[in-house]
């Protein structure tokens, strides 16, 4: 199997040079192709790229702002593999991962499977804090950590197998961001086409690097969902209510505590200083076990404030999603 490894990028070549070592750095044996697929940056990565040409066989492709899923479908037109690897440019990978990924395929083989994410010891305390909430039970019921159930699996963009034929058949991401994986995963299985996660098949994941910009994308997840909703309500899920039912239930024990009912906050209260050992344990780091219960608060906030208006939007006053949310959808 010839694999391909898909890679957007706007205006982060620094990344790409951490990611590209990584790729130089794999244990693998055979030989295998990098697609760097330069989306419309204003700060290009060429002369990253060109360091490793001696090391790597990459291919390289500039062109305009179009948007991450619409360049993975670019750069997999373009590319020779006969199995896609999509990441995301700022993800490094363990040594073992390619050799993990083609274990995985021979025991198990599905057209598009999912890996999970960590992160470094280099990595700032705010990074590792928003990775803990982003991967934690305790938080978004580990469906990015790898705890959610092995067969049945959401793969994410960050860090996705995807065969040619499954590619060509469902023509690849569509044109909403984010949700464009949750997107194509389902178009796959209504295709017949199976999703797996390969747990050790894992990457380290950068994500944002303060909490200004992790609000922002959080909040765009929860306005895609209840889009995706809409399109899929087959597939839609109570617990994508959990985060906002989290948040009015937070500032309703607020108000009762103003009224002198204070068991509601008290158990609020809890939950924070449970995710704040845990976090602690787990990183161990209490600073880092700090900055998850303001991480968490981000994420529940962000994405709950996102989702309601989303849901008033479109499921319940029938707006376009395109014309609710443009900033939502690139234009091919």
């Amino acid at each position: 199997m010839y694999f391909s490894f898909i890679i957007p990028v706007y205006n982060r070549p620094d990344e790409v040079e951490e990611l590209l070592k990584s790729l130089a750095d794999q244990n693998y044996h055979e030989d295998f192709e990098v697609v760097i697929i330069e989306d419309g940056s204003t700060i290009p990565c060429y002369d990253v790229v060109k360091k490793y040409e001696d090391k790597l066989f990459i291919s390289y492709f500039n062109k305009p702002n179009s948007g991450p899923g619409d360049s993975r479908n670019f750069g997999m037109r373009h590319a020779m593999g006969s199995y896609f690897l999509i990441l995301d440019s700022d993800c490094i990978l363990p040594e073992h991962y390619l050799a993990s990924v083609d274990k995985n395929l021979k025991e198990n083989y599905v057209d598009c499977f999912g890996g999970p994410d960590n992160a470094l010891d280099s990595f700032s305390s705010v990074q590792k804090a928003i990775n803990f909430t982003m991967t934690s039970f305790m938080t978004t019921g580990g469906v990015r950590g790898g705890t959610e159930k092995i067969g049945k699996f959401q793969p994410r963009s960050f860090n996705m197998g995807l065969s040619k034929k499954a590619f060509e058949a469902s023509q690849g991401f569509g044109n909403i961001h984010p949700g464009e994986d949750p997107d194509l995963t389902i178009r796959l299985w209504k295709l017949g086409y199976q999703t797996r996660l390969f747990q050790d098949s894992y990457v380290y994941h950068k994500r944002r690097i303060d909490f200004s910009k992790f609000y922002k994308q959080v909040n765009k997840f929860g306005k895609a969902r209840p889009i995706l909703d809409s399109w899929y309500p087959k597939y839609s899920k109570i617990t994508f209510w959990f985060p906002a039912l989290f948040l009015f239930g937070l500032f309703a024990s607020l108000v009762l505590w103003a009224f002198g009912f204070s068991i509601p906050v008290k158990i609020y209260a809890a939950y924070f200083l449970i995710l704040f050992w845990v976090g602690s344990i787990e990183t161990m780091s209490l600073w880092i076990g700090f900055l998850a219960v303001f991480a968490a608060f981000f994420q529940f906030f962000g994405y709950g404030l996102g989702f309601v208006l989303s849901f008033i939007k479109v499921r319940l006053l029938k707006q376009k999603p395109e014309t609710a949310f443009p900033e939502l959808f690139f234009k091919k």
